[in-house]
């Protein structure tokens, strides 16, 4: 699941970290990336959002503050009840409000998922930088990204048609052109898709659904966008010794 939570101020403005962690309960999602959470700040009464959330839901938490003035956070968590372990967290290119990405191994199985999760900014030329930036060799383009199962979650304040999201598709799946989902913005009369899932070679979205329930219309202005993901097994490398008979019959005549 992926959801912006708006500093867990919905409709009437009273921040209630309880209330989204309702919403997210109701899907029973594995993994959530969660955008514009509050830690510590004044506006919203000084609480930790994203470890409230996580003790409500009984999960593990990894939080990055994309935003750090003093003891006043705000930025994007990853949680989940699986075994995982934070890879990297760090700023994005960014030209007005800091941005920032947070990367997250979670073990499924024998399976090392690697989950990305981000909040773009609002500009076309620093969308399109953080884009590359996370298609490039510190994120996805890694070897631990492109040789396990990986998933890249978050509010890209893009559209389908745009050219952010069109460097991220090229850079892991076109399974997600082929694979609609309903708009996620503004919550109580959704016009825009910005929130999505993409999933590398190593997985398949098979599905994604939207939380449109009365109660997540109230709790942020997003609406949270969870995706059914199937994760393939890596390809083993070949076998030494098989990749010598190979060089070895290269060399042997043909008739």
């Amino acid at each position: 699941m992926t959801y912006n939570v708006h500093s867990c101020r919905g409709r009437g403005g009273r921040p209630d970290p309880l209330r989204i962690a309702d919403v997210i309960a109701s899907a029973e999602p594995d993994i959530i990336a969660l955008q514009e959470l509050d830690v510590g700040r004044m506006r919203t009464g000084g609480i930790d959002q994203a470890h409230m959330i996580a003790q409500h839901l009984r999960v593990a938490s990894h939080f990055h503050p994309a935003l750090h003035v003093e003891e006043e956070k705000y930025g994007d968590a990853i949680l989940t009840a699986l075994p995982s372990q934070l890879i990297k967290a760090s700023q994005l290119p960014s030209l007005g409000e800091p941005r920032g990405a947070i990367w997250v191994e979670v073990l499924l199985g024998t399976l090392r998922i690697q989950v990305v999760n981000t909040h773009f900014g609002l500009r076309r030329r620093e969308r399109m930088a953080q884009a590359h930036a996370i298609a490039g060799a510190d994120w996805l383009g890694s070897a631990a990204c492109s040789g396990n199962p990986a998933l890249l979650a978050g509010d890209f304040n893009a559209i389908p048609r745009s050219r952010a999201y069109g460097i991220l598709a090229e850079g892991l799946s076109k399974q997600v052109l082929t694979i609609p989902a309903r708009a996620t913005f503004p919550a109580r009369f959704p016009l825009l898709r910005l929130d999505h899932i993409f999933a590398n070679h190593h997985a398949r979205i098979l599905r994604y659904d939207v939380i449109d329930t009365p109660l997540a219309r109230s709790a942020s202005d997003h609406l949270p966008l969870l995706a059914t993901v199937e994760c393939l097994p890596p390809s083993p490398p070949p076998d030494a010794g098989s990749r010598h008979a190979e060089q070895a019959e290269e060399l042997i005549p043909h008739a």
